[in-house]
């Protein structure tokens, strides 16, 4: 049990829950994109959101900044998700502009936002649950997707309520958060994408 609630913290880090969104996204959308193009944001965001904050990471533990992936103190957080916000600041930039996909484009605001929101918790010494809030953003997109597109993922929907207990179960058992900080990634990761589905649905 132990191992498996381990492993869920690292299938469902909260780096890959951008990626996850876009993928979403494409899959279910009724727009035709050619598929060079959907290649092409995908590599694209990958290297961004993915493998250069992976570097950036261990740029960070060879300078002293951080120790260890967990960033267990809120000193730790404060370059990752400083970096993390110049990233995301980056492909709203350039990778999901509004013309092209202003789904996407609102989507990555509203992870800037939830971001901007844990780096200003983190300088005041509060340490919110990013496996929760990426989890809790991406399942207010994908429910924000059905309305705007009109299709029922009511099973997708339930497994990402699974997926968040999980996620809050295994953060617990961790003893990485306690609930306070879990309910507040909650919150910070859905209220963006709740206020800025105004904007776009």
């Amino acid at each position: 049990m132990d191992k498996l609630l381990k492993s869920i913290s690292y299938i469902f880090h909260p780096l890959i829950m951008p990626l996850c969104g876009v993928v979403f996204y494409f899959s279910k959308s009724p727009r035709f994109i050619p598929e060079e193009i959907i290649k092409a944001k995908l590599v694209s965001l990958f290297i961004l959101t993915v493998l250069l904050p992976i570097l950036l990471f261990f740029l960070l533990k060879t300078l002293g900044r951080v120790k260890s992936i967990r960033l267990e103190t809120t000193k730790e957080r404060i370059y990752p998700l400083l970096l993390n916000c110049i990233i995301m600041m980056l492909v709203l930039k350039r990778i999901v502009t509004p013309s092209q996909a202003i789904e996407l484009y609102y989507f990555f605001l509203g992870i800037l936002i939830s971001n901007m929101v844990c780096l200003l918790l983190a300088i005041f010494k509060f340490k919110a649950s990013l496996h929760i809030l990426g989890i809790s953003g991406l399942c207010m997109f994908f429910v924000a997707l059905s309305i705007h597109f009109s299709i029922n993922i009511n099973g997708t929907l339930a497994l990402m309520a699974i997926i968040i207990g999980a996620v809050a179960t295994s953060r617990l058992h961790l003893k990485a958060h306690n609930s306070i900080e879990l309910i507040m990634g909650f919150f910070v990761g859905v209220i963006p994408q709740l206020i800025l589905v105004n904007y776009w649905l």
